[in-house]
């Protein structure tokens, strides 16, 4: 006969191994949770997180199937930044995906450990985010969106789209740490040769924007340059509709500015960044480290015009120059 704790042994080991499996099983099927901190409001942004979306669709990702996303919106306000990154690490994402050099730093103050991808930030390794483009190390990498060297460009092409201006107002949200007034010293460098000279108009927050566009009336401005953050991005279409109704031809950097009423843009289209950063997750998610992975640089400028927009001030854009748009909104 045997023994009873025999025969109990023979009774439990199949049911262990049947926890075992069910437990193997459950991790082997665990669904990844991707943070995405974007850095303006879901109004703002909404085009750019779908783009995300739709990068992991390409990738065979379906959001609430095989990958969880939990989003928190910086909606521009760089002191709720940390707070919403310490929220965000605390659910232990596998990932996270921000956009914004603030909000980069805020979560890489938050957390030396999740994998950070970023969706399209200004100078990564000036400000210490990456060690080098080439070898990030750490735990942040992805795509930069520096565009100060394009500075000059947008101004000659604005120069080209009003010919007879001769004072362009710049106008930046500025705060402690702000990288946009190298944008606008680099405007000012290449003004002169153009002919043209910069009135700067720098804002703290929305009640400076009235302010800001009496002064530019008062000061004569012909034209108007505004430099996109994620500040600016939030009121994107009150700064355009402020433009419109002081009939000030407008350069902005993305094309989202010049679907939004933008006169003219010239720049990446930011919805390239967040579709690439669906790349950067997938690679991390099969075992990837961030620190090896490469930061992209954009390749792709484009130059857009919006034509409704231009017709509603009286503004006529050159043939020669709505030839040589990538883009033209009718």
């Amino acid at each position: 006969m045997i023994p009873m704790s025999k025969r109990l042994l023979v009774l439990l080991i199949p049911l262990i191994l049947a926890a075992v499996h069910t437990v193997e099983a459950q991790q082997a099927t665990k669904i990844p949770r991707i943070g995405v901190l974007p850095a303006g409001s879901p109004s703002s942004m909404a085009t750019q997180v779908e783009a995300f979306r739709q990068g992991l669709r390409e990738l065979g990702y379906v959001e609430g199937k095989n990958i969880l996303l939990e989003y928190r919106y910086g909606e521009g306000k760089r002191e709720q930044y940390r707070d919403l990154a310490d929220e965000l690490v605390r659910l232990k994402p596998d990932i996270i995906v921000v956009s914004s050099v603030g909000f980069t730093a805020a979560a890489k103050e938050a957390t030396k450990t999740i994998p950070l991808v970023v969706a399209g930030a200004g100078d990564l390794v000036g400000t210490g985010l990456v060690a080098s483009l080439a070898r990030p190390g750490g735990n942040v990498t992805g795509l930069t969106a520096m565009s100060t060297d394009l500075s000059g460009k947008r101004l000659e092409l604005l120069k080209e789209v009003v010919p007879k201006a001769t004072r362009v107002a710049v106008f930046w949200y500025t705060f402690p740490g702000s990288q946009d007034e190298d944008e606008v010293k680099q405007t000012q460098v290449t003004a002169p040769p153009l002919g043209l000279k910069i009135q700067a108009v720098p804002v703290r927050g929305t009640n400076d924007f009235q302010g800001a566009f009496a002064q530019m009336k008062r000061e004569n401005a012909n034209a108007l340059i505004i430099i996109q953050g994620s500040f600016t991005n939030v009121y994107r279409s009150q700064l355009v509709e402020l433009a419109i109704k002081n009939r000030l031809p407008t350069m902005c950097e993305q094309p989202i500015w010049a679907e939004a009423g933008c006169h003219v843009s010239y720049g990446r289209d930011p919805r390239d960044g967040w579709r690439r950063a669906a790349i950067f997750v997938d690679k991390i998610l099969k075992g990837a480290k961030p620190a090896d992975l490469p930061v992209e640089q954009p390749t792709k400028f484009e130059f857009v015009i919006n034509l409704k927009t231009a017709k509603q001030i009286g503004l006529t854009i050159p043939p020669n120059v709505l030839a040589r748009a990538d883009k033209v909104i009718k």
